[in-house]
């Protein structure tokens, strides 16, 4: 098949290219500079120049696409909200290029969109649409892009992590440098889901290739690791103090980060494992943290 990939030259995209290339796929890679075209080209995957910010420089991609895979995202965390509702005009622009065919639309999202509120993990088969994560504006135009007849799939994330990065822990890290500590809200059980990088690649080429229309899928390998053993095994490699905090003072501490700390986010993907036969094998969040070089860290 002929991809158009967003965030190609990305965390996940640029492994999720190599996926695709490794599976007899052709790749075209969406690419904003001169530098990340560079990078495709060396890479073997065709360049389309454009970016999210103006929708609109996607479309020669799309339409001489057999499928699209939307993993570019603005992650300037000062600007969620923000980023988010681009998110949803990027979609919107894709959907209306994609409407009325069989060519596959992959978006991306979290798996808080699955949270059935009730202390049980997220779930592919709930969409929670009064999920406070602003990024429930994704699923909200893929859900409206499915309604108008385009073959909508979506991808849920959790913390995607490697040796160089751990997602939204990435940005804890960073966090308990600045602060010198540690720290964890309460007795710290409130829990993440992760999976590593690789297998997340892996997942979404299943999801192109055996997935089905209106389905969400969780690529989730850890389905719940407390945000204690989180903060332990960061204060443990990083030589820093470990520190319990009320949640009235968790605003306070964290700043921005506060509306993600006092999150749980504790997901299942067996049904996604089930369904596409998807199988993770990457190492686990704690032993990668374990296993990262601190004094490179990268955002």
């Amino acid at each position: 098949m002929r991809l158009f990939l967003t965030g190609a030259t990305g965390f996940i995209g640029s492994r999720i290219a190599e996926e695709l290339k490794r599976g007899g796929h052709q790749v075209i890679g969406l690419a904003r500079s001169q530098a990340s075209a560079e990078r495709l080209l060396a890479a073997g995957i065709e360049v389309q120049r454009g970016t999210i910010d103006e929708p609109e420089t996607l479309l020669p991609a799309v339409e001489n696409a057999d499928a699209v895979i939307h993993t570019a995202f603005d992650h300037d965390f000062s600007r969620f909200v923000a980023n988010c509702e681009k998110d949803r005009q990027v979609i919107n622009t894709l959907s209306h290029v994609l409407k009325g065919s069989a060519r596959p639309l992959i978006i991306t999202s979290g798996t808080g969109m699955g949270d059935p509120e009730n202390g049980r993990p997220a779930a592919e088969a709930i969409f929670n649409r009064n999920h406070p994560n602003p990024r429930i504006a994704s699923e909200l135009a893929g859900h409206a892009a499915l309604e108008n007849g385009v073959d909508l799939r979506v991808v849920r994330l959790p913390q995607v992590h490697d040796t160089r990065r751990q997602g939204l822990i990435s940005y804890y890290i960073q966090l308990c440098r600045e602060k010198g500590a540690a720290a964890w809200i309460d007795a710290g059980t409130n829990c993440w889901s992760a999976a590593h990088v690789d297998d997340v690649a892996r997942l979404y080429c299943a999801v192109l290739e055996k997935g089905s229309r209106g389905e969400r899928y969780h690529a989730v390998a850890e389905e719940a690791i407390p945000s204690k053993m989180i903060a332990e095994t960061v204060a443990a490699e990083m030589g820093l103090p470990t520190l319990s905090l009320a949640k009235e003072e968790a605003d306070a501490w964290f700043g921005w980060f506060a509306a993600f700390a006092k999150l749980d986010l504790r997901a299942s993907g067996i049904w996604t494992q089930e369904k596409l036969g998807w199988q993770p094998v990457g190492p686990g969040l704690l032993d990668d943290l374990r296993a990262m070089n601190y004094s490179e860290i990268t955002d």
